[in-house]
């Protein structure tokens, strides 16, 4: 089973398609060969000229290797799917595109998949005209299925059907579209197990994760959503209810900058000192406190990470971030795909909602909201409250917000004009002190609110901190 991406060139472009092999990471002139596990994924470039350059990406699946160690599952011949020995072995698994191809990419690609390129960096961030092939390709359903999952995405679609196979039939599937590359990797390392309904691995509620990062915003707007959703989880009702939760939730928050970024980006020096003023203050905290695992919800581009890295007793962060262009960004600013293996360990990147209580949040020491929850409905706050303070229950907690008394300070803001567009609500300090004692007292929490950035000495403090410290026994 292969997938093969052409990139063309036309006249007058200001790019070779040459730089295939820049965007892919392997170079044009070597066959790239890497064990994936179930079998050898080889990357060559077929065709290699400044006008059109192909690269094919090969899967050659050990059929043996898919089935080792079933025989003992389960009860007599029968492994722990139901199917005998004799289906295990004699199937289209190894050679009709399926999840196997989707799980070689990410080992094999990652780096593109991520859309980075050390050295083409802006053109793994550009729409260029591609023209992709994936062959065969399994599909359990209508014909006009690959259309209807496709063709929402921008793409044309030409499929030629090869032969039935009995349960699945068999397609060479031809795509044409201008978008990134990392997009269109993404969307086939979803689609093509999608089409195929029969991923060959056991799925949890990570799959979730790993379906979120892989599909982008595009998914919430798909007219098959649900259908692609459902087949990504192998039909786990609990699980495609929890993303369609997930989904319906990150939807309805608009587009936001990083947290933090309001007051920095594009505005006066003296706002940007107030934002490293505050991530420094929270740090500070958090490192002084002598936690040894920090949750950072909201963590935007990484910025307060960067941070905490610099505190050797440190060793497990967890980033939080609704949404993935942000945890994109982090994960570059960070060098995560260059990382040694220990700080691939110590930094972990998961999307997800704040409002809704994930287990993997539970046992950390700290945590930290920096300009946060003015992003937040005033309606969800308590689901937020109830996920943090009720379900996880770090060891402290630190949250910081504008403080609105302060905002008559600044040039430019109207009476009753918020800091930025994307604020749902600001508090002053009597409010947020009204808000820290309500969620300290109903948790087991006590309290302590610290003034950040230069006093105003009529308005007070811009920013403004709670420290939540959880009581013994509580």
């Amino acid at each position: 089973m292969q997938i093969e991406v052409t990139l063309r060139a036309p006249p007058g472009s200001d790019y070779s398609a040459r730089d295939l092999g820049h965007l892919l990471h392997k170079h044009p002139d070597r066959v790239h060969v890497r064990d994936v596990g179930t079998g050898a994924l080889t990357v060559f470039f077929a065709k290699r000229s400044d006008e059109e350059t192909r690269a094919v990406m090969h899967l050659a699946v050990d059929p043996v290797a898919l089935v080792r160690g079933k025989a003992g599952q389960g009860s007599g011949a029968r492994g722990a799917s139901g199917e005998g020995l004799l289906a295990q072995y004699v199937n289209d698994r190894p050679y009709a595109a399926n999840s196997l191809l989707s799980v070689a990419l990410g080992r094999g690609i990652g780096q593109a998949l991520s859309g980075r390129s050390r050295e083409r960096p802006e053109l793994a961030q550009r729409a260029l005209p591609f023209e992709i092939r994936v062959v065969p390709l399994a599909l359990h359903g209508d014909a006009d299925l690959i259309t209807r999952v496709f063709a929402p995405l921008g793409y044309a679609v030409e499929a030629l059907a090869l032969i039935e196979t009995g349960v699945r039939a068999v397609f060479d599937l031809q795509l044409g579209i201008t978008a990134r590359l990392c997009d269109i990797l993404g969307q086939l390392a979803v689609l093509v197990p999608v089409l195929d309904d029969a991923k060959h691995y056991w799925v949890d509620d990570t799959e979730i994760d790993k379906l979120m990062a892989r599909a982008g915003p595009w998914l919430a707007a798909h007219p098959e959503r649900d259908l692609i959703m459902r087949r990504a989880l192998k039909h786990r009702r609990d699980l495609v209810d929890t993303a369609r939760a997930r989904l319906d939730a990150e939807a309805a928050l608009p587009a936001r900058p990083a947290p933090g970024e309001t007051e920095a980006a594009g505005l006066r020096p003296e706002r940007r000192r107030l934002h490293d003023a505050r991530l420094d203050m929270v740090a500070g905290i958090i490192a002084q406190s002598g936690a040894m695992s920090v949750l950072d919800l909201g963590c935007g581009e990484g910025r307060l990470i960067r941070r905490l890295l610099a505190a050797p007793a440190i060793k497990r962060i967890l980033g939080v971030d609704p949404a993935l262009r942000l945890l994109e960004t982090a994960h570059a600013r960070l060098d995560l795909d260059h990382a040694g293996e220990a700080l691939r360990r110590r930094v972990q990147l998961q999307p997800g909602s704040l409002t809704y209580a994930d287990r993997r949040w539970r046992g950390f020491d700290a945590a930290a909201l920096v300009e946060v929850i003015e992003h937040i409905e005033p309606a969800r706050l308590p689901a937020l409250e109830a996920a943090l303070f009720g379900d996880a229950r770090p060891g402290i907690v630190v949250v910081t917000t504008p403080n609105r008394a302060h905002n008559a300070a600044f040039a430019g803001l109207g009476p009753g004009e918020l800091r930025h567009h994307d604020h749902r609500f600001e508090w002053d300090a009597a409010e947020f002190g009204a808000w820290a004692s309500r969620v300290a007292g109903a948790h087991g929490y006590g309290f302590e609110i610290r003034p950040i950035g230069e006093a105003d000495p009529v308005h007070g403090a811009p920013s403004q901190c709670a420290l939540f410290t959880r009581e013994a026994g509580a």
